[in-house]
């Protein structure tokens, strides 16, 4: 899910590179940028893809505010935030101070230090309350789609109910929505509580912006409270920390798979807003598992050093973060995702998902709207390029899930967005990949 673009489309427009997602998943549609890129963002996920002249996608980062270091900067308003990788908006929530227990960490160590955890009660109670919980899910949960409850749009006039019929007919068993501050997560969990009640899963993509922070430990405090919030909300399975941030960190137009190719001021940054996140989480809910947000295009080099200790700079030794699934995107103009070409020339993206040692969920895959008609749209999003490809290397790979984004179209008053859609923004109205998803599901059952 883009930001612009879940776990979302971010606006692109900010960005001078051929193929990266904003911060949407909210929306991070894709946009088409310069013509020599033609690389086009996902909508919350997307990041750039290859073009036939192996073009590189990437983004320029943008410089980091200048904040105190005393503020934790966590998204407030109840408006998408913007330069997360998940919508293609641009306006940025107000940063506050949290009134959450966020430790501060020393980033000279390895580890953070160990938050205060919370309570963490079993039982169910209303939207939003502590200690709501996802009933357990008997059936694989394999096939899934975006959605953007907190974007407004279908969203808004739909009902969950609406929702989770549509979600069941196709045959989906995990739902993405975007979180961004303590309303958004407590409307996510109202939701999320009717339809997990129908056997669909719905987990949050945790998205922040950087742009305020100014050091790795304001990035740990900022992402510790927002985490911390998110899974007090509700008590979730899944959740996923950030979305395509990484193309934020880009310098210049580069594919993304080496460290040198990342701004290392905002690496540490966004390395303590993963780390933070993952603490408030877990000082919450232990048992909810952890996924990367959601990378793209050939930016693996991100996640590459975050495993490893390593630094844009290429040493060792600094703070290493674990999780659970690696999630990753992937778009129509971005072509074959095991023989995906940029500056550094091609790149089994799989491969070198899966050396991370993580299952893997491509929890954002689409087909740009300009692709071609509906028709020819619905072909591409079940062909040999994307979801017959998918499930015919899902074993040989460690996919788990395959994640379409997105049920509703964007409005066409969304800046960034993009008819994504498996249905149409009036909520009902099925397009001919509403049916070649349902089909392709029924007939490869995973």
């Amino acid at each position: 899910m883009d930001v612009s673009h879940l776990v979302v489309h971010i606006d692109m427009t900010n960005f001078v590179f051929s193929g990266m997602p904003a911060l949407r998943f909210i929306r991070c549609k894709a946009v088409t940028l310069a013509a020599a890129a033609s690389v086009l963002l996902a909508a919350c996920g997307g990041g750039g893809g290859g073009s036939g002249d192996n073009t590189a996608s990437s983004t320029n980062a943008t410089g980091s505010g200048n904040t105190s270091a005393s503020a934790v900067n966590v998204p407030a308003a109840d408006i998408p935030a913007s330069d997360t990788g998940t919508t293609k908006l641009t306006t940025s929530p107000p940063s506050v101070n949290s009134t959450v227990n966020t430790p501060s960490t020393n980033t000279d160590n390895a580890a953070a230090s160990a938050p205060i955890a919370a309570s963490t009660p079993d039982s169910t109670g209303d939207a939003g309350n502590t200690g709501t919980t996802t009933p357990p899910q008997s059936a694989r949960l394999f096939y899934g789609v975006n959605g953007h409850n907190n974007e407004g749009g279908a969203y808004d006039t739909s009902s969950a109910a609406l929702q989770l019929s549509q979600l069941q007919d196709l045959g989906a068993k995990l739902y993405r929505n975007e979180v961004y501050s303590q309303g958004t997560a407590n409307k996510l969990a109202g939701i999320a509580d009717i339809i997990a009640a129908g056997g669909v899963t719905v987990y949050p993509v945790i998205l922040m912006d950087i742009a305020n922070l100014i050091n790795e430990t304001d990035g740990y405090n900022a992402g510790f409270a927002l985490g911390q919030q998110t899974a007090s909300s509700r008590r979730y399975p899944y959740y996923e920390v950030t979305n395509e941030m990484e193309a934020t960190l880009l310098l210049g137009n580069v594919d993304g798979v080496l460290p040198s190719q990342y701004d290392l001021t905002k690496f540490r940054i966004l390395r303590g807003v993963i780390r933070g996140m993952i603490a408030g989480i877990k000082s919450v809910d232990t048992a909810g598992k952890i996924i990367m947000g959601g990378g793209t295009w050939l930016h693996y080099g991100f996640q590459q050093m975050l495993a490893a200790g390593m630094e844009p700079d290429g040493s060792l030794g600094h703070p290493v973060v674990d999780w659970d699934i690696t999630a990753w995107h992937w778009y129509s103009d971005q072509n074959d995702i095991t023989h995906a070409c940029g500056g550094t020339g091609c790149h089994n993206v799989l491969a070198a998902l899966k050396a991370l040692g993580k299952p893997i969920w491509i929890n954002e895959f689409g087909v740009r709207p300009n692709y071609g008609t509906d028709q020819a749209i619905a072909a591409y999003l079940v062909g040999d390029q994307m979801m017959a490809q998918f499930i015919a290397l899902a074993s040989t790979y460690d996919i788990e899930s395959i994640q379409s984004y997105e049920l509703y179209d964007d409005p066409a008053t969304l800046q960034g967005g993009g008819a994504y859609g498996l249905l149409q923004n009036d909520g009902h109205t099925q397009k001919p990949a509403y049916a070649a998803f349902k089909n392709f599901v029924a007939a490869h059952p995973m």
